[in-house]
């Protein structure tokens, strides 16, 4: 499995229209992206990965991520291995420990010692039956030490919600072998003014969780950039403008060491699948 270049993140590969997620799928495939990536809120994420791998012939597909608390290790790796014996090596098990508001909401206290955790559904998945390999998986690694257990269990990294900055420690800490693979927030637009319309009040909900919120404190920003999603801290987690501001931004972040860049367009309506501008977006990849 080749991972590099540029590669799409999308709500809507998940959650939207199953026949319009192949669909657009096929796509992007066509369009030359890398990889697709999708989220996970539990219920039927194998399912997923398997329409989209079966809509498409080379694009690699990833969960981005799998929450460990919402899926058991030995069905994950069964479903792993039974996706990549079927579709060839373009499956790829991005895992995350997601947050305590979430992972609690349904059991409270349920969300305890995560580092822990991650090491044990990793022991679980090299113990199962039919085993995920760690070149089959990456981590979600914000923090110092979640990023030091993917550097020595996994192939790398998927790092949500952050900046070349953090790619940059990351490549520090993850060393010249494994995969740096960044999610990157984009907008096209032709103000600061209608990208914070669009992308604002979609941050401010992500700066709830306290990982996210203690990540961008480590990176220099203020409370005060948090509280009031500052220009300073909105336009460093959300590259707008044209394609060709959205290809610098992914340009710093390979600059930083980062092996693929996945971008997560957002418009005005936030259900829409957005393939005019993915289109516009391959043009200038």
């Amino acid at each position: 499995m080749e991972l590099n270049g540029v590669g799409i993140w999308s709500t809507q590969l998940r959650f939207g229209d199953p026949a319009e997620a192949a669909d657009a799928a096929a796509e992007l495939d066509e369009l030359g992206f890398a990889a697709l990536w999708f989220p996970d809120a539990g219920g039927p994420v194998f399912d997923t990965a398997g329409r989209l791998l079966a809509a498409t012939r080379r694009v690699v597909v990833a969960t981005g991520v799998l929450n460990l608390w919402m899926h058991s290790p030995e069905e994950t790796a069964a479903r792993a291995v039974s996706l990549t014996a079927e579709h060839g090596e373009r499956f790829l098990l991005g895992i995350g420990v997601s947050h305590a508001d979430v992972v609690d909401a349904g059991e409270p206290g349920r969300y305890q010692r995560p580092l822990a955790a991650m090491g044990a559904f990793l022991d679980a998945l090299d113990a199962a039956q039919a085993p995920v390999p760690p070149t089959g998986r990456v981590l979600a690694a914000l923090g110092p030490k979640m990023l030091a257990l993917a550097a020595n269990r996994a192939r790398g990294i998927h790092a949500y919600l952050v900046t070349p900055e953090h790619t940059r420690l990351a490549r520090e800490v993850l060393g010249a072998g494994p995969l740096v693979l960044p999610e990157q927030t984009v907008i096209l637009c032709g103000t600061r003014q209608e990208a914070r319309a669009i992308g604002a009040d979609w941050l401010r909900r992500y700066l709830t969780h306290p990982n996210y919120a203690n990540n961008l404190l480590r990176l220099g920003f203020s409370a005060e950039d948090l509280a009031s999603v500052s220009d300073r801290l909105f336009d460093a987690m959300v590259a707008w403008g044209d394609e060709e501001a959205i290809m610098r931004r992914v340009d710093e972040h390979r600059a930083a060491g980062a092996d693929h860049v996945a971008l997560q367009v957002l418009t005005e309506d936030a259900r829409a699948f957005p393939r005019e501008q993915w289109r516009r977006i391959a043009a200038a990849v």
